[in-house]
């Protein structure tokens, strides 16, 4: 009797499409389920590869389907639309996934757990309040330049400027309560930035693995809950190098033949890491003069020769491949 061996689901919000096919690849199941209907179904089929593409949900439909005995399979998305033939549709997609997942070095996401993730929640919580905090602080700039208020950079200096024009009611009466109120609501702002930033440190503090990566230089308790939840599972790649790459933190590569041509850093990926990396390094590398190691050494010599935006780009690109060999090899750290 023919039985499925790896089933294609491609995820929505309500109705998920579903393609099965057995070793040989017939197909064997083709349907859409609704989302209530989508566990009872997996549950009923003997234990195959359940491969989804790497999308919002798939972590919480992974550790779902890997409960109940099969073996599951995230794929990034860029590599499952090279296997999408037609139209663009949910069938299509479905049957792309499936012919992803029979690829035998097709790249996997890991499966995030629960923790990770409510991690990565708190990252993007703050990462959206610290924009909205300089579009605020924009925008007070912008208005009262109109008024020939040149005010000083800094959120507390803004702050500190603004609420001295208020006492002094240099602003025309009709736009002292709106400025009141941005001003305020900027405080309220920084309140709970200062708030999830202690949320997070006292996550590192308590994570071992993130103790670790806050050994190296330029990464704090941001960098290293952030990397430790994103990469999830180090073994996932098979050198640091690889890790760089999917940060997006190596040239961008268009050789032919034995003519090398590199560009640029190709910003793949998880573009807030890759930020705070970046961030970090700039922070290790203005340091780098007080020491006398080997990485500062390098550094300095690279933003000698190359300039310091290149400099912290690659102190970056080291400091990535530093941190997946921390979580990788614990006991070498």
């Amino acid at each position: 009797m023919n039985e499925i061996t790896i089933l294609g689901i491609d995820l929505a919000k309500h109705v998920f499409q579903l393609h099965g096919e057995d070793a040989q690849g017939r197909v064997l199941v083709q349907r859409q389920l609704r989302r209530s209907q989508l566990l009872g179904f997996v549950a009923r089929l003997p234990a195959c590869t359940v491969a989804m593409e790497a999308c919002g949900g798939s972590h919480h439909w992974g550790r779902k389907v890997r409960e109940l005995g099969h073996s599951v399979r995230l794929i990034p998305p860029q590599y499952i639309k090279a296997f999408n033939r037609g139209q663009k549709n949910d069938r299509n997609d479905a049957q792309a996934i499936v012919a992803a997942a029979r690829q035998p070095r097709m790249p996997q996401v890991p499966i995030k757990s629960v923790e990770q993730q409510a991690i990565l929640a708190l990252h993007r919580v703050r990462d959206r309040m610290v924009k909205e905090r300089t579009a605020l602080g924009n925008q007070l700039h912008g208005l009262l330049a109109e008024y020939g208020l040149v005010l000083p950079r800094g959120i507390l200096r803004l702050r500190r400027a603004v609420t001295e024009l208020l006492g002094e009611e240099t602003l025309p009466a009709l736009l002292q309560g709106p400025v009141a109120d941005q001003l305020e609501h900027l405080a309220q702002i920084e309140q709970r930035i200062r708030a999830l930033t202690q949320q997070l440190e006292q996550l590192a503090r308590a994570s071992e693995p993130c103790q670790r990566l806050m050994r190296h230089r330029g990464v704090g308790p941001l960098i290293a809950t952030a990397f430790a939840a994103e990469l999830a599972d180090a073994g996932s790649f098979k050198n640091g190098r690889q890790a760089a790459a999917w940060l997006g933190l190596v040239p961008r590569q268009h050789s032919s033949a034995e003519r090398l041509r590199l560009f640029g850093i190709t910003k793949r990926g998880n573009c807030y890491l890759r930020r705070l990396l970046i961030h970090g390094a700039r922070s290790a590398l203005r340091c780098a003069p007080r020491y006398t190691d080997p990485i500062s050494r390098w550094s300095l010599a690279v933003q000698e020769r190359r300039g310091t935006n290149r400099a912290t780009v690659a102190l970056a690109n080291k400091t990535a491949r530093h941190l997946w060999a921390t979580l990788r090899y614990p006991q070498a750290a």
